[in-house]
């Protein structure tokens, strides 16, 4: 066994991805210039850095098939989920309208964290039932707002970021439509961006998630895209910019960065057939050695599974051990004793949710990394359930 790899095959492309070359190189060049003032000024330093942040906020709301002003440049997806429930809701609540929120257990740390916030506020929150692989009904959803008026936002994610499930967001907006105008929308869209098509018009939601690290750009910067007529309670004062959605001096170097990486999200989309190929052949090998697939992976990029007797957190050191990268779950729950919340949310019980093993593949896996991956598997998986048997005894 080698240690430190030599490369290390990186499945773990949920929790980030690569700085794509064309992004590096873009953001290299801007590094180089002097002219760059704060895009805030009205001279014409200020005014030269104004259009990089705002070629930047053109060219992500041309991906995600929105106005450009309904662009709001954030931290990253999770200030964006933040902002989506904790200022849409308290917009709703200033305004004198229903302001609860639903969601699901499965969502992102950042949702569900954000809804049980509300929560400890006073907020009403509730949570919209999933199927036993994850599904998420429109009728459910439909349900719960008629049962309970209180409710005023509803959020669900696009893709789960540990199954790889795809949500039905444009059937679920129809839904909301149906039994009460008003009822704001938001999506979590920070996993589908880049792997499959991402639209708030065909979608028809009041709010989506995005983030430039998930699709080969810089970390540190997101966007809540948006109706531009929304109004959000900022989660922060002391200036004007973003139209007082988020204020603070813009992060122009990695809103540079994003926008370049949002032109290119169609050719990662291109390859979707490469990646399912190379998922479903995984998934084979799994099952065979007598796995458990959690959830309905629709992602073409995304398997979760687990082996009974082998603890995931020792699968993934293992596998690190042989320079494959892969995880347990969400990198924003990394180090965490508990099992997986979501697969908790699922329904599994935390010995089997501890299990997990999250494979993750992007833009420059190739079929090689996965047949590494497939060659060291029954062996590994034999030496961590014996080392699992000897630390339970």
């Amino acid at each position: 066994m080698r240690y430190p790899p030599a490369a290390v095959i990186n499945l773990d492309h949920n929790a980030t991805t690569p700085l794509h070359p064309e992004v590096r190189a873009a953001m290299v060049d801007l590094l180089g210039r002097t002219d760059l003032g704060n895009p805030s000024s009205t001279h014409g330093l200020g005014r030269a850095c104004r259009e990089v942040v705002e070629a930047a906020r053109r060219s992500v709301a041309a991906a995600l098939e929105a106005p450009a002003l309904g662009v709001t440049f954030v931290s990253g997806g999770t200030e964006a989920d933040n902002l989506a429930l904790i200022g849409g809701a308290r917009a709703l609540e200033r305004a004198g309208k229903p302001c609860g929120v639903a969601t699901t257990r499965i969502e992102h740390p950042a949702v569900v964290a954000a809804a049980e916030a509300l929560a400890a506020g006073g907020v009403p929150v509730a949570w919209i039932p999933t199927g036993e692989n994850g599904a998420v009904d429109p009728a459910a959803v439909a349900d719960l707002l008629r049962a309970q008026p209180e409710l005023g936002l509803v959020s669900v994610a696009a893709a789960n970021h540990e199954l790889g499930n795809v949500q039905p967001i444009a059937e679920i907006v129809a839904a909301v439509r149906e039994v009460r105008e008003g009822v704001l929308v938001h999506t979590d869209a920070v996993q589908a961006f880049g792997k499959m098509p991402v639209s708030l018009e065909a979608w028809g939601v009041d709010m989506l998630s995005v983030s430039a690290h998930k699709i080969y750009g810089p970390t540190g910067i997101g966007a809540l895209v948006h109706a531009t007529h929304l109004q959000l309670f900022p989660r922060a004062y002391g200036g004007a910019q973003e139209r007082g959605r988020r204020v603070g001096t813009e992060n122009w170097m990695a809103a540079h960065g994003f926008g370049t990486a949002a032109a290119l999200v169609a050719d990662g989309i291109a390859q979707t057939d490469a990646h399912r190929a190379l998922r479903e052949r995984l998934q084979e090998a799994v099952e065979r050695l007598g796995g458990r697939i959690h959830g309905a992976p629709a992602l073409a990029n995304t398997l979760n599974f687990g082996f009974e007797g082998a603890p995931g957190e020792l699968m993934v050191m293992n596998l690190d051990l042989e320079g494959i990268a892969v995880s347990t779950g969400a990198a924003c729950s990394a180090g965490s004793l508990e099992p997986s919340k979501v697969l908790l949310g699922l329904g599994l019980p935390p010995e089997r949710a501890g299990e997990a093993v999250r494979v993750s593949m992007g833009r420059f896996t190739t079929e090689a990394d996965v047949e590494r991956l497939l060659d060291v598997l029954p062996t590994l998986l034999a030496r961590v359930r014996k080392a699992a048997g000897r630390a339970a005894s």
